[in-house]
């Protein structure tokens, strides 16, 4: 209410009764009552099931692959999977007995904002969700993949996988190979203003760092996110969980022979900020003659595996894609999380079973691989023996020339 309207009651006449009566209705006529909107859940939840998951869809398994990231087997497992974990996504009736939103509306809202990076509210006309519903749904979706899946998703590799790629890397030229590594860094547009200047790195915007180690088929074996994005690659080492296991003793033994030397630890290859680790290999910079021109040009194609899995991770979520718009850092660790969890499930459901038989693991004999144990080491100078190992910069120098030498051979032969 304004002046005018106070005015015109001090200019009234009436008496004082009148006067607070006409307060009283004066202000809550001007009083803005907050409209409900009817959505029809089930008109919506309807639409959807015909549109994607009945017997005979609407839209062909290729539109849903594309707008849903996943085939919809794949889907409805993770569905059953987050329900039975998570209640909120049962369907339940309301005060008035009326059916709210299904799974379906719910996980298809979150995994529509995860995928495309829209807003809240995008979702609202044809999934008949507010824009507050949308977000818990989100939130608690990527909470409740975390909790399901990370086990086995975003665990580190076994005798199995190792096998496996060892037996690619070899192949590319690289026996002892394990992955590439690398740093990816996701802007962070709601910063808290304290905050800023510890966010802030070379692009002046508030970022957040995501470490990874990707394999030649684009698995994520290992991720760390959540330093500032003032921190660069070596800070971030330095506090990352890659070569826990491998100090503790923990981590599957890796043997292998290159240009008659043993060595008894994989690698990663890596850029030239990572340091002279023997668990690391880079590039040669300027190099000069055939030899080591063709091992760089080899290093640098085959160190891509990581920049690739980056990238279509953000082609396949583009909310990691765009900048971040939640507040709290808790929230961003489960939705990047979340999106990798997902990213190595689709890889899982979609990777080409021949590769298992192309490549017979077992008939590889410079290739073996201890029995991993779970029992922590107590001998602390065997500890600080394979921290020692892991950064001895000569390791690191003999190994680069080996695999010098073993890819011109292997170019000779070819």
């Amino acid at each position: 209410m304004g002046r005018s309207f106070f005015r015109k009651l001090l200019d009234d006449d009436s008496d004082e009764d009148e006067i607070i009566k006409k307060l009283i209705t004066g202000s809550t006529s001007q009083r803005k009552h907050r409209r409900s909107i009817d959505r029809n859940h089930l008109a919506g939840h309807r639409r959807l099931y015909d549109d994607y998951f009945a017997e005979e869809p609407v839209y062909p398994p290729k539109l849903f692959r594309r707008r849903f990231r996943m085939r919809r087997s794949l889907f409805l497992r993770i569905l059953s999977k987050v329900e039975a974990h998570e209640p909120y996504f049962i369907q339940k009736r309301n005060a008035a007995k009326k059916l709210g939103l299904s799974p379906l509306q719910k996980m298809t809202a979150a995994l529509r904002m995860l995928a495309y990076g829209v807003a809240a509210d995008f979702m609202d006309e044809y999934v008949r969700i507010t824009e507050t519903t949308a977000i818990t749904s989100m939130k608690k979706f990527v909470a409740a993949v975390v909790a399901i899946f990370s086990e086995e998703y975003l665990r580190s590799p076994n005798n199995e996988d190792i096998a496996r790629l060892l037996a690619h890397g070899q192949n590319r030229g690289f026996p002892g190979m394990l992955g590439s590594i690398d740093c990816m860094h996701w802007k962070w547009k709601n910063c808290p203003i304290a905050w800023k200047g510890m966010y802030c790195g070379h692009i002046r915007e508030p970022t957040i760092i995501l470490e990874a180690v990707a394999s030649y088929d684009l698995w994520i074996w290992h991720s760390y996110f959540g330093l500032p994005g003032s921190n660069n690659d070596i800070n971030v080492l330095e506090r990352s969980h890659v070569f826990s296991e491998l100090a503790q003793g923990r981590a599957p033994a890796v043997n292998y022979s290159i240009n008659g030397h043993d060595y008894t630890m994989g690698y990663y290859l890596a850029d030239g900020i990572y340091p002279k680790w023997s668990t690391f290999v880079k590039t040669i910079p300027s190099p000069l003659g055939p030899k080591r021109k063709l091992f760089a040009k080899a290093q640098e194609a085959y160190r891509k595996d990581v920049e690739r899995a980056f990238g279509v991770l953000q082609a396949r979520f583009a909310i990691v894609r765009g900048p971040a718009r939640f507040f709290y850092h808790e929230t961003l660790q489960d939705i990047m999380k979340a999106c990798i969890i997902l990213h190595n499930m689709i890889i899982e459901d979609e990777r080409d079973e021949a590769e298992a038989v192309d490549l017979d693991y077992e008939q590889i004999d410079e290739i073996s691989c201890t029995p991993m144990s779970r029992e922590p080491t107590n001998e602390f100078t065997e500890f600080i023996q394979v921290h020692q190992c892991i950064r001895d910069r000569e390791v690191h120098s003999q190994l680069q020339m080996d695999l010098v030498e073993h890819l011109w051979q292997l170019h000779g032969e070819s």
